[in-house]
């Protein structure tokens, strides 16, 4: 019944693991598609940002307004934060505004948290896999039990067949002690 129980257990941590890891590489396609989008929002904000650098240095006025009206709004937000450290009269200001905190493009934190997801669930899976693994030796361990015990019965000698039954004896004690102290499923 142990090594039936301990083969069960290890099946269902086995499916435990496929399903974890399942669910980190869903995880995983969640977060590039989250960092596509944020490099794309990106890739706008660079492009629009070096019109405006080009408008600066050219001074010209009108263009650097035209291009300010079409800052996205995630962007607008470190642009302003940036200007305000005056970044053209001030050395330690950063070199642009893609390097202030308040710029985040879109899908920039729902990829972070994506990628943060699918590690648990990555490191869950293998944590199940352990599981499963130890519950495959303990049905070795459980069948080396009934293996000996039924030795023992084909064996002549008494101090042989004792012998052999008290290594079986202790084999099954190690095993239940092992059994109880395994996490189960049901």
């Amino acid at each position: 019944v142990l090594t039936a129980w301990s083969g069960f257990e290890s099946s269902k941590w086995g499916g435990e693991m496929s399903i974890a890891f399942s669910q980190a590489s869903g995880a995983r396609i969640e977060a590039t598609r989250h960092a596509a989008q944020a490099d794309a929002a990106r890739g706008f904000d660079l492009s629009i940002f070096g019109v405006y650098v080009q408008a600066v240095a050219e001074g010209d006025e009108q263009l650097q307004d035209f291009v300010q009206a079409r800052f996205t709004d995630h962007f607008r937000v470190a642009f302003d934060a940036w200007m305000a450290m005056r970044p053209l009269e001030n050395p330690d200001a950063p070199k642009g505004p893609f390097a202030v905190p308040e710029y985040q493009p879109p899908g920039e934190a729902e990829a972070a948290e994506a990628d943060a997801r699918a590690d648990a669930l990555f490191a869950q899976a293998l944590e199940n896999n352990q599981r499963g693994d130890n519950y495959t030796l303990l049905t070795v361990l459980f069948a080396l039990v009934l293996f000996f015990t039924a030795v023992s019965q084909r064996l002549r000698s008494p101090v042989l067949v004792r012998t052999v039954l008290i290594g079986a004896s202790v084999l099954l004690l190690v095993g239940i002690g092992l059994l109880l102290s395994f996490p189960k499923i049901v």
